[in-house]
C-alpha cells in the first residue's frame, strides 16, 4: 500500500495539517499509521466527514448578530477568525473568554455555534457593559424603550431628527455622570439609539468623558431589532459580564478555555488614532503589557487568539508585533477598514491573527 504524509493529505483535503493529525489520532482515517512523530495516510484514503459542527451546533439555535456597530468590529472577518478557532473546540474546550468584547461578533458566533459550559466577557467601557447586562437581565423594558424611540424618531423630518438626537445625547451624558443604578435601563436604551443614529456608529468621548459624536445621515435606522435582542438575551443568561481590565480574566482562564483578545488596535499612523472609545488610551506600552499577560496565559494551557493591526501596511520595516509575539504563530489576513472619517483611508488592508497553537 502506498502512503502520503499528513502535509500532503492536508493539501489534498483542503484542511490544516493539524486537523489531519487529529483525525488520524481519533482513528477516523482507516489504516493511517504513525511512524516516529509523523502520520502516514493511505494514498486513496477519503477525507472523513467533519463531525465537529454536528456535535455542537443546534439547528434551532438562532444566529446572533451584534446589537451595536463598533469600531474594529469583527463581522467581516468572522470566517477567517472562525478558521482560527482551536480544533479542540469540539472536545477539550468547555470555556470561552473575551476580555475586550466590544461589539461581540466573535462572542455571538461562539454562542450560536458551541455549547460552552462557562463564558466570560469584559470591557472597560462601562456604558457598553451596562448595555450587555441590561439585555441579559431587563430585555423587555429595554425593548419597550427602544420601540418608543424608533416610533418617535424615524418619522421626523431632518431638522426635527437633529433636535431629537442631540436631546438624547445630552440626556445620555447626564445619565452617564449619574451613578444611580435605577437609570441603567434608560441609559442602555439611549446608548443603542445613539449608536444606530450617530455618525458612522462611532463611540467617542471628549476629555470629560462625555459622548460627543454628531448625528448620522441614516434614512431608516433599525433602532429596535426586537428579535435579535431577545435572542441575545437568551444566549447571555449564563454569561459572566464584567466591567474590568483584561487582566481580571486570569481568574477565569484555565487549560479548558479558548480566549480571544481583540484590544484597541495599534494605529497605522499618527492621524489614525482618533479620540479613544473610552477615556483611556492603549499605546505601545499597553500593547507590550498585553503581550506579557498573554505569555502568562500561555502557561495555563489555554488556547489564545489575538487580533491587531499590521504595522507593515504603512511601514514594511515595522516589526513591532513580529518581535512582540515571536514565540507565537502570526498570520496576516486581508480585511476591509470600514470606520474612518476619511473615505480614502477605507479599503483592503492586512491585519494580524496571532495564536499560541
Amino acid at each position: 500500500m502506498q502512503y502520503i504524509s499528513a502535509k500532503e493529505a492536508a493539501a489534498k483535503w483542503n484542511i490544516s495539517q493539524r486537523r489531519v493529525s487529529v483525525l488520524c489520532a481519533e482513528n477516523r482515517v482507516p489504516e493511517a499509521s504513525m511512524v516516529g512523530n509523523m502520520w502516514l495516510i493511505p494514498t486513496g484514503a477519503l477525507k472523513p466527514v467533519d463531525g465537529r459542527a454536528f456535535r455542537y451546533v443546534k439547528i434551532h439555535k438562532p444566529t446572533l448578530k451584534p446589537f451595536v456597530k463598533w469600531a474594529g468590529g469583527k463581522g467581516q472577518l468572522l470566517n477567517v477568525i472562525r478558521n482560527a478557532y482551536p480544533d479542540s473546540m469540539r472536545d477539550n474546550i468547555s470555556k470561552y473568554a473575551e476580555p475586550f468584547v466590544g461589539g461581540g461578533a466573535v462572542l455571538f458566533d461562539v454562542l450560536s455555534s458551541y455549547n460552552m459550559e462557562k463564558v466570560y466577557i469584559s470591557d472597560i467601557n462601562a456604558e457598553l457593559i451596562n448595555t450587555y447586562k441590561i439585555i441579559r437581565d431587563d430585555v423587555n423594558e429595554l425593548i419597550l424603550m427602544l420601540s418608543i424611540m424608533q416610533s418617535e424618531y424615524v418619522p421626523l423630518p431632518t431638522n426635527e431628527r437633529s433636535e431629537y438626537y442631540y436631546a438624547k445625547r445630552d440626556k445620555f451624558n447626564e445619565l452617564k455622570l449619574n451613578s444611580d443604578e435605577s437609570i441603567n435601563i434608560e441609559k442602555a436604551a439611549i446608548f443603542i439609539f445613539l449608536n444606530k443614529t450617530c455618525f458612522n456608529g462611532l463611540y467617542r468621548v471628549n476629555r470629560k468623558g462625555l459622548f460627543n459624536v454628531p448625528i448620522g445621515a441614516y434614512k431608516n435606522p433599525m433602532i429596535c431589532d426586537k428579535q435579535n435582542i431577545q435572542n441575545i438575551s437568551a444566549a447571555l443568561q449564563n454569561v459572566t459580564i464584567i466591567c474590568a481590565d483584561y487582566r481580571e480574566s486570569s481568574q477565569f482562564i484555565d487549560k479548558n478555555t479558548f480566549v480571544y483578545f481583540d484590544p484597541p488596535y495599534r494605529p497605522l499612523n499618527q492621524t489614525a488614532s482618533f479620540t479613544a472609545y473610552t477615556e483611556n488610551l492603549f499605546d505601545d506600552k499597553a500593547q507590550i503589557e498585553l503581550a506579557e499577560f498573554v505569555s502568562k496565559i500561555d502557561k495555563t494551557g489555554a488556547k489564545v487568539v489575538i487580533s491587531n493591526s499590521d504595522p507593515k501596511n504603512s511601514n514594511t520595516e515595522d516589526d513591532f508585533f513580529d518581535r512582540l509575539y515571536q514565540k507565537h504563530r502570526i498570520n496576516r489576513v486581508e480585511a476591509t477598514r470600514m470606520i474612518n472619517c476619511n473615505s480614502e483611508s477605507r479599503g483592503k488592508i492586512s491585519e494580524l491573527l496571532i495564536s499560541n497553537f
